[in-house]
């Protein structure tokens, strides 16, 4: 995800949820999605519109949002629909700010420990055994064509399933003024896999947002030792699905 640059055009919907409060583009993907504030301070309000896309499931999305809220802090569904073929979700916004702001760009070992404080805290909050939604080697294979299958090696052996993230990268961990981790975004993917499969991405994407190699302060902050074969296997899956 980036921050757009230049004037972006407001969707009708989104025009219709600011009832005319202030609204700005503040997320672009590379799938043609944006997600808009609306308002500003303690008050904002955000709508994530996405064009149609197989991955992409925005009414999925605000269920999981629901199911998570009952453990940690992510954000609160306002409504969600559809106009025509694009999705959009409305939600509430959270205190504190994406690690990949430019304050944080500015600050990446409080910024990299943030994220990998709170990546453990929703391993070790979140119920596997309660968590309806899969993000398993198995499920995600499913999804990909056979040529793409037969050129990943076979999956290692579970070290522990937890509830992941599905997109752990740095813009989804939200940091407070004091540096803490204070919740999380984007959890469209959330559901049981083993941890390194968040924590094989989470690592990777310290590379796109900050100068320098952090995995050693992330796998400090996070409480565990770099797993190399487990590591290489979940990226290649995550390279496997683009």
């Amino acid at each position: 995800m980036t921050i757009p640059v230049g004037e972006v055009p407001v969707p009708a919907v989104v025009t219709r949820l600011a009832a005319g409060r202030v609204v700005s583009a503040v997320w672009n993907n590379e799938i043609g999605g944006l997600t808009f504030q609306i308002g500003h301070g303690d008050g904002r309000e955000f709508v994530k519109v996405s064009p149609p896309h197989p991955s992409v499931d925005l009414h999925r999305e605000a269920v999981k949002l629901g199911w998570a809220a009952q453990y940690l802090t992510v954000p609160v569904v306002l409504d969600v629909g559809r106009d025509g073929p694009v999705q959009w979700l409305h939600t509430a916004g959270i205190n504190g700010r994406s690690a990949a702001d430019p304050h944080w760009i500015a600050r990446p070992r409080a910024a990299v420990r943030a994220i990998a404080t709170g990546l453990r805290a929703m391993h070790d909050r979140m119920p596997a055994d309660r968590c309806p939604f899969s993000w398993s080697v198995p499920h995600r294979l499913t999804a990909l064509s056979e040529p793409a299958r037969r050129r990943l090696p076979a999956a290692p052996p579970i070290d522990r399933l937890v509830v992941c993230h599905g997109d752990a990268c740095a813009p989804n961990t939200l940091i407070d003024d004091d540096g803490s981790w204070c919740g999380h975004v984007d959890v469209g993917d959330l559901g049981i896999a083993d941890r390194w499969a968040d924590l094989a991405v989470a690592t990777l994407s310290l590379r796109w947002n900050y100068e320098g190699d952090w995995e050693a302060e992330f796998f400090d902050a996070y409480g565990i030792a770099p797993d190399q074969a487990r590591i290489d296997y979940y990226r290649a899956l995550w390279d496997a699905e683009d």
